[in-house]
């Protein structure tokens, strides 16, 4: 067996054999894939408010506490002088903006919005940076309520978008809207409500808004309380009875 020598002072001789610093190399190598791997696969990969992402289902808000926001001229769901607001900032492709639409919103408009409690706000806030279809399925939702000049017609559009996320793109905006009796081609491709979503945009980020789905939850005396992401309904239900007293 072949041996290498390290000679340290004048007389002392440590003798190591390859097989055992080959051993020893090895399992140093393998100590450090492991520790690596552990670190990458336990570190957190939500996505973070504030860098134009959605955010994550049970996420807790981050935003003050008491903020503002304006209905705008967006569509109405519920009775408008329902005493309690909700204001929705949305994205048509975000897959958490898509979880509420699918999970919390039926809830909400069952409880409270068909009780003549609550009125839901939809408002744009496409986060183009990583949702290339958010901006012009916002700008078609926009269309139908154009057209149709009929808030029913704008939010009979926004459950299509959303149950059919998987297949965003500007021809089916088109044939969608057909299918409701609306004739969107002309106000599309024009982009006659394209200055709209951006107002919404802009108003999202000025009320707080970090990421989607964002929430200005308000009283009759005009407070509203922010919530941000797919919330399960009992967030919703709480600051609503709060607000209902």
């Amino acid at each position: 067996m072949e041996e290498e020598n390290v000679q340290s002072g004048e007389d002392l001789t440590i003798s190591i054999s390859k097989d055992k610093i080959w051993k020893y190399s090895t399992f140093v190598l393998a100590l450090v894939v492991i520790i690596c791997a552990f670190v990458i696969f336990t570190g957190d990969d939500s996505e973070t408010p504030g860098t134009g992402n959605v955010v994550a289902p049970t996420q807790q808000p981050t935003q003050p506490s008491q903020v503002s926001a304006s209905i705008d001229d967006d569509a109405v769901l519920g009775d408008k002088d329902a005493p309690v607001t909700i204001i929705e900032f949305s994205d048509y492709q975000c897959p958490f903006c898509q979880r509420h639409a699918t999970n919390t919103h039926p809830l909400l408009k069952s409880e409270y919005v068909d009780t003549g409690k609550v009125k839901i706000v939809f408002r744009d806030f496409p986060l183009t940076s990583i949702h290339p279809q958010a901006q012009p399925a916002a700008e078609a939702a926009e269309c139908v309520k154009k057209v149709s000049g009929s808030d029913e017609a704008y939010y009979k559009y926004h459950d299509v978008l959303f149950e059919n996320q998987a297949n965003l793109n500007s021809a089916n905006f088109k044939t969608w809207a057909k299918e409701l009796g609306y004739d969107i081609s002309n106000c599309v491709d024009k982009g006659e409500t394209r200055a709209e979503v951006q107002k919404d945009l802009r108003d999202a980020a000025a009320a707080g808004g970090r990421g989607t789905p964002y929430f200005v939850i308000m009283g009759e005396d005009g407070e509203g309380t922010a919530l941000s992401g797919a919330q399960p309904f009992s967030a919703f239900q709480q600051i609503i009875d709060s607000k209902l007293g």
